[in-house]
């Protein structure tokens, strides 16, 4: 097989950065001779791969870490660590057979800095975008008790779940989200193409039209004339919403709104105190302090006025109160979760009761999710049909009225 030019960037034993050039077969054979070169790849890519072959990276979008992918990370992290491997060793097989670029990148800078007698945990925390309080939380626990193969095995175990609850929630809204943009896509056309075309069919045919032609025909004129203003407008306001979505008080507003829909309100209810619950199970079976779980696990809720809920928890156990003491004066908990957590917290068992509980309301978000795309089906295909349909036949109501248009433009 030919060999190829490959230019890497590394870093050496004193944490420097090399550059230089290697020929080689692939890049596995690079990293592999490097690292017994005494150094860690950052970047290997061929030198004569040209313009087309070199990589494309786009901040915000090509640097993402998933949810799944991390599940991943987490799954062979606790593979390797729980098969005997040194920590140094497995973070060195994970640079390599990780497949998302952005997170090797992470990976291997986390090397260095354990290479260099940084703990793993403090490594961690200087990539806040990829590791949260909670991943962070969950393995300095598993490194003081030495047990970081069963924390990271609890880790992989919290986000697969995330993961599946949370494609779940998307599949269910994309067909709706999906039906919606077709009817405004082809209501759109309707009105700003076909439209036009007709009015110019009945403007030579004297007479009066019905009314809901006259209606479609004033709108569509409307939408003709002002379109390019109400888009400004329409997608300023949207501007200005997702601005205002990020504030506080902005945020407080929506989700204390989401909560009071019908149907939806229930299951974001479900989703984020499922989320409260094994988050705070993993935390306490890892070994966490009980005020640090909950604090990190309000930041993990994804919704203010659960968050709230779980502050009134903080302030009685900071008061000397049982941990689940204020949770039944907070009505976005159900009554099931405070009662299971002071059975949990009596009986000494509050991370398998509430691991319980979390089970309980996936299987309960995965029913309604069920129920929902079943129900929004006919409905949503009823909606498209009624716009459509009615737009139609106010287009075709004066054909047939058509011999009396004309009789009267004669006349």
């Amino acid at each position: 097989m030919a060999q190829t030019t490959f230019a890497y960037r590394v870093r050496d034993t004193q944490g420097n950065i090399v550059k230089g050039t290697l020929d080689a077969e692939d890049k596995k054979l690079v990293a592999s001779r490097l690292r017994q070169m005494g150094y860690t790849p950052i970047d290997i890519e061929a030198k004569n791969a040209g313009t087309l072959n070199k990589e494309i990276r786009i901040p915000g979008l090509t640097d993402r870490v998933k949810l799944k992918e991390l599940a991943v990370f987490c799954r062979q992290f606790s593979t390797l660590m729980s098969s005997g491997l040194t920590l140094l060793r497995s973070l060195t097989i994970l640079v390599d057979q990780t497949e998302n670029k952005a997170l090797a990148r992470v990976v291997s800078d986390i090397h260095t800095q354990v290479e260099r007698g940084t703990s793993l945990s403090q490594a961690l925390n200087s990539h806040p975008r990829v590791f949260n309080r909670l991943f962070i939380a969950m393995v300095r626990a598993g490194e003081a008790s030495g047990g970081l193969d069963q924390s990271l095995t609890s880790l992989a175990t919290m986000l697969e779940k995330q993961a599946s609850l949370r494609g779940k929630i998307k599949s269910a809204m994309a067909y709706p989200v999906a039906v919606l943009f077709l009817v405004l896509l082809i209501v759109s056309a309707i009105i700003l193409f076909i439209v036009p075309i007709f009015k110019k069919i009945y403007a030579s045919l004297h007479g009066t039209l019905p009314y809901p032609t006259r209606v479609l025909i004033s709108v569509s004129n409307a939408a003709v004339k002002f379109g390019p203003i109400i888009l400004g407008v329409a997608l300023l306001g949207l501007a200005g919403l997702t601005r205002w979505l990020r504030t506080p008080q902005g945020k407080a507003t929506w989700d204390t709104t989401v909560l009071k829909l019908p149907i939806f309100g229930g299951l974001m209810r479900k989703t984020a105190i499922s989320r409260f619950c094994s988050t705070f199970s993993a935390l306490l079976r890892a070994g966490v302090p009980v005020l640090e779980s909950l604090e990190i696990t309000k930041e993990t809720v994804n919704n203010v006025v659960v968050a709230r809920g779980i502050d009134a928890m903080s302030e009685g156990v900071r008061r000397g109160e049982p941990i689940a003491g204020r949770l039944g004066s907070q009505p976005v908990f159900p009554p099931m979760i405070s009662q299971m957590m002071t059975v949990g917290e009596e009986t000494g068992a509050l991370d398998a009761m509430l691991g319980r509980a979390a089970t309980f309301l996936e299987d309960e978000i995965q029913r309604t999710v069920e129920a929902l795309t079943s129900l929004l089906e006919p409905v949503l295909i009823v909606i498209l049909g009624g716009a459509v349909g009615s737009m139609v036949i106010s287009l075709y109501l004066p054909m047939f009225n058509v011999y009396k248009l004309v009789n009267a433009g004669g006349s």
